[in-house]
């Protein structure tokens, strides 16, 4: 009996109607896997992933196969964006095992769910050098029966393994500009100057090293690391990774020039793409960074948002080919010089390929190319461009889309709350700081849940405003509480503050070491073979230094001592990978350059409705000082008067207009600069790089 009908995750949804006896990630399962006494076939993928919907319409869908599968095995489907704890866990063994990893991934296990025999993606015959899923099967099912000790030998040697890989954290301090400025030069060693971006194809984009590289020249002045930021952004934002016509990045480029992505976008990097563009602009005044950043950001809205105000979280790298009407990568995005010219005209069709680089042979499949930028393309009125791309989007969107993965997460969520905060209030746009409210409160109304008495906690998923059962992860707490932090900004809502401390708290108290290292779990979550605990940057931050940051901003609004002496001990990892392996740990080194420059601490009083005040709020946010944590609100009452704003920011506590004026005081290193009321002067005490 196939059981995922039901479940909240649209991944596992998809497999609800094979013939495959699928379970979900449960004890049940294993208890299953005892009473019948065979193994377990693990396999874990994700919505948007083309090679799991490859190997499910191979193998899952085949009815021989599924038969075989449920007679040797209890089959255990697990979504890794739901069950990230999962996913790291076995990942972390199929690595190790086999030197890569990937999505699908099929793991077999004893019914103490020790892992046995690892792989990827398993094709229906076998074909280049890889064997046949069947032949797979019937291999492990054979030694299951036949060499039962050796298998038990196997997955317990592997589990002692992976129990005996513990973090060599050694309380290291926090790192110093030294670190910082090894990690540039590695990472300069690794930059393609000819490309932007770092490492050869497969090439994703660095989001998280991208924002170190400007908080490293917002701080010291070094002009080739935001050179290296810009020219990778202006490569990416003409390449084929972004979408020239609707906004939005893919996943990667399967080349180092950016010309073929693959085609899943999901809302993690364009949630962190749309942020560091927007934080470009601040930092060069760039008119791609704004167009690119605002772009991206409508794009999440357009098309990722769901009913309930939070934001899905991918679209599918397939859709149907219209002349095929079967699944294919990229059909919805690619473009032949005869399908221009089809919707545009001779004049126009033509003008479109010279400008968007699409040629006769193609740079994609069958003839067709992906629309970029590219530089030596032809000098076009701007006001045409733009109308061209309106008639190509009108046409894309009556091609069959590609299917979206509804589940909201709630880090990437939080992810997605801090960027469109921000673009609204760069960009003079409330309507995004609207969107990005929106889906804040759904994570408090619908991801904040009570379980036997216990203080809420944060679930990691829900879908149709109904929340699933999965426990959030250190990710969730640590982007959950940046995007409240940066909403409370943006917003002057003091409540948002109280929120991001209430599951920085949670934290403390349920994910911290006592060395100050920090798990992926919390303490008393479900007991894998190991617990995760890993500080490295995947897609996006890793939760060990999302949490620093967040620990790190909220101590600097608070003046909490625990929350930045847990954030500066967090940071020890940065210290000790970030001048080795810079790519890696770039979110750490973004949260290193914040503590290297205090942060800053900005307190904006004055009344509501007053311009002045506005003008200081909005210099105030547009300040590139790495980390600096903004407050904004009315002068505190008289004594005894009727309410106060500094008891929702503490850093709005004894500040007063100066001679009846709205001001801004920035402090730093637990020293104050005298208070500003203007612009310009407010704008030289946050913006200007040490040293100069």
């Amino acid at each position: 009996m196939n059981r995922l009908a039901g479940v909240t995750s649209p991944y596992l949804l998809q497999h609800a109607d094979n013939p495959v006896d699928w379970w979900p990630w449960e004890p049940g399962a294993f208890e299953e896997a005892k009473r019948r006494d065979v193994p377990v076939l693990l396999s874990v993928g994700y919505s948007a992933c083309h090679w799991c919907h490859v190997m499910a319409h191979e193998s899952f869908e085949d009815g021989d196969t599924a038969a075989y599968m449920n007679e040797h095995f209890v089959n255990v489907k697990v979504d890794r964006e739901e069950r990230p704890d999962v996913d790291a866990v076995y990942m972390e063994a199929v690595q190790a095992a086999t030197g890569q990893g990937g999505w699908p991934m099929t793991v077999f296990l004893t019914p103490d769910a020790e892992p046995f025999y690892f792989g990827t993606y398993f094709p229906p015959e076998p074909r280049h050098g890889m064997p046949s899923f069947t032949q797979v099967l019937e291999g492990v099912s054979t030694a299951w029966a036949g060499r039962r000790e050796e298998v038990a030998e196997v997955a317990q040697r592997i589990t002692r393994d992976l129990a005996g890989r513990q973090l060599d954290y050694g309380r290291a301090a926090a790192p110093g500009p030294e670190e910082a400025a090894q990690a540039l030069l590695a990472l300069t060693r690794e930059y393609d100057e000819a490309r932007g971006g770092f490492g050869g194809a497969p090439k994703f984009p660095p989001s998280m090293v991208l924002e170190f590289l400007l908080r490293h020249h917002a701080r010291t002045g070094a002009e080739g690391a935001l050179q290296m930021a810009a020219d990778t952004c202006e490569a990416m934002a003409r390449g084929g990774i972004y979408d020239q016509l609707g906004g939005g990045f893919a996943r990667y480029s399967v080349d180092r020039e950016w010309v073929v992505p693959h085609f899943e976008k999901m809302l993690y990097d364009n949630a962190l793409l749309c942020r560091v563009y927007a934080h470009l602009w601040r930092a060069t005044g760039s008119d791609l960074a704004r167009r690119v950043a605002l772009e991206t950001a409508d794009f999440m809205v357009r098309e990722l948002r769901t009913p309930e105000g939070g934001f899905a979280s991918a679209l599918d790298a397939d859709s149907e080919d219209p002349e095929t009407g079967k699944p294919a990568e990229g059909a919805y995005y690619a473009w032949t010089p005869a399908q221009l010219e089809e919707v545009l005209g001779a004049e126009d069709g033509a003008l479109a390929a010279a400008c968007f680089g699409v040629t006769q042979e193609g740079t994609f499949e069958h003839g067709a190319s992906v629309l970029r930028l590219p530089q030596d393309g032809p000098v076009v009125d701007a006001g045409r461009i733009a109308g061209i791309r309106q008639r190509l989007l009108a046409a894309r969107a009556a091609r069959p889309a590609p299917g979206r993965d509804d589940k909201v997460v709630a880090a990437w969520n939080g992810l997605a709350v801090a960027a469109l905060a921000e673009c609204g209030a760069y960009f003079a746009r409330p309507d995004l700081i609207e969107r990005a409210t929106e889906a804040a409160d759904l994570l408090v109304r619908v991801h904040f849940r009570a379980e036997d008495g216990r203080a809420p906690r944060l679930a990691r998923t829900s879908k149709d405003g109904q929340v699933g059962a999965n426990a959030g992860v250190l990710e969730d707490y640590g982007d959950v509480a940046e995007g409240f932090l940066a909403l409370a900004a943006v917003t002057g809502e003091g409540v948002w503050l109280e929120f991001a401390g209430f599951l920085l708290d949670l934290v403390l108290d349920r994910f911290t070491a006592e060395d100050g290292s920090l798990f992926d779990t919390a303490h008393d979550a479900e007991r894998l073979i190991r617990r995760p605990q890993d500080p490295t940057d995947t897609a996006a931050p890793s939760g060990w230094t999302a949490a620093a940051g967040a620990l790190l901003s909220y101590a600097a609004h608070t003046g909490s001592e625990a929350h930045r002496t847990a954030a500066e001990r967090a940071l020890g990892v940065v210290r000790a990978l970030g001048p080795r392996a810079p790519r890696f740990i770039g979110h750490g080194l973004a949260v290193a350059e914040a503590l290297l420059d205090g942060p800053r601490e900005v307190a904006v009083v004055g009344r509501a409705d007053d311009p002045a005040r506005a003008e200081l709020h909005r210099t105030a946010l547009l300040a590139t000082a790495p980390g600096a944590v903004v407050a904004v609100g009315e002068p505190a009452p008289e004594e005894g008067g009727p309410g106060a704003a500094e008891g929702e920011f503490p850093l709005l506590a004894g500040r007063t207009p100066v001679e009846g004026r709205a001001a801004a005081y920035v402090c730093r290193h637990f020293v104050c600069a005298r208070p500003a009321a203007d612009p310009a002067e407010l704008a030289a005490q946050l913006g200007r790089p040490a040293g100069s």
